[in-house]
């Protein structure tokens, strides 16, 4: 088009004298910072803490000791868990075996324990929470018994049993089901009666509604009940352990109670809280897995 303007470049060995007059532009130099990581410091928010936390155990142990001369130190309960862990696994006896074998037994009636309170308390909290007239009659029941101490029912079970082993399984039972009872049933409760409404217009069978609408609404609340029976189950089976004897870590505390080595006991103690703690983490893991919200 002949009214548009046109641009010719002109090269520079043609134009000396633009190249003279023109400007030399230099830019601010630019500052680098290093970054730091994102993880650090919300790792030194929890590391410190607890490390604060452990100090302070620490000392208030040593001023005990201080105090009794047949408190140990934490030195000489360091040095006893030394002995102890050098060979978790020895067997000098029917009643004499290493820490990791009594630790084992104890998970081993717990797990069965568990597992049946289980297998029959998440139905029936399902059954309670779908089912009004169920609800209605077995609310009493759960109410009268629930707040009996578990250890109550431990000469129930060897009356039952007429054994140590399966009574220890029996109480854990007993104590490990409430919780999950109550817990499922409330999940159930707790799903909206919009999707129930659906099921019914879609002609949904009462399996495919448990399995598709209050199964997964109320995992969360099923995991829940999981995790608080799982804690009680193991503070129950160390009191059982005791008064029933035998191989576990009950009776292993008890047995140095009576051999008076309280070193062994307070490592025997800790080794309760960790494996407890691993239970219960284990568990909330599970559960963080399965969010009906997503």
């Amino acid at each position: 088009m002949k009214n548009q303007a046109q641009i010719i470049p002109i090269p520079l060995e043609s134009s000396p004298q633009a190249v003279q007059e023109a400007e030399i532009v230099t830019l601010p130099a630019r500052k680098v910072t290093r970054r730091r990581a994102t993880w650090a410091r919300p790792l030194a928010q929890r590391v410190v803490p607890a490390l604060l936390g452990l100090g302070l155990l620490l000392c208030l142990w040593q001023v005990a000791a201080l105090n009794s001369s047949d408190f140990p130190t934490p030195w000489q309960t360091a040095l006893a868990a030394v002995d102890i862990f050098a060979d978790p696994f020895y067997i000098a006896g029917p009643n004499d075996q290493g820490i990791g074998w009594n630790v084992l037994a104890s998970l081993q009636r717990v797990a069965v324990g568990f597992g049946l309170a289980a297998l029959v308390g998440i139905p029936a909290g399902f059954l309670i929470g779908r089912f009004q007239f169920v609800a209605s009659m077995l609310n009493p029941l759960i109410s009268l018994l629930r707040p009996v101490s578990p250890l109550a029912w431990l000469p129930i079970g060897l009356l039952l049993f007429q054994r140590a082993e399966p009574a220890s399984s029996w109480t854990i039972f007993i104590c490990s089901i409430w919780p999950m009872i109550l817990n499922t049933a409330d999940g159930v409760r707790q799903i909206p009666q919009d999707y129930l409404n659906v099921a019914r217009v879609l002609r949904l069978s009462e399996f495919a509604i448990m399995r598709k609408i209050l199964l997964p609404a109320a995992l969360p609340g099923i995991l829940t009940g999981m995790r608080l029976s799982i804690g009680i189950a193991w503070l129950v089976i160390v009191a059982a352990e005791m008064l029933t004897g035998g191989i576990g870590i009950g009776f292993w505390i008890w047995n140095e109670w009576n051999n008076l080595n309280v070193e062994n006991i307070i490592i025997a103690i800790l080794v309760i809280g960790v494996v407890g703690l691993l239970l219960e983490q284990g568990l909330m893991w599970i559960a963080s897995r399965f969010n009906y919200s997503r």
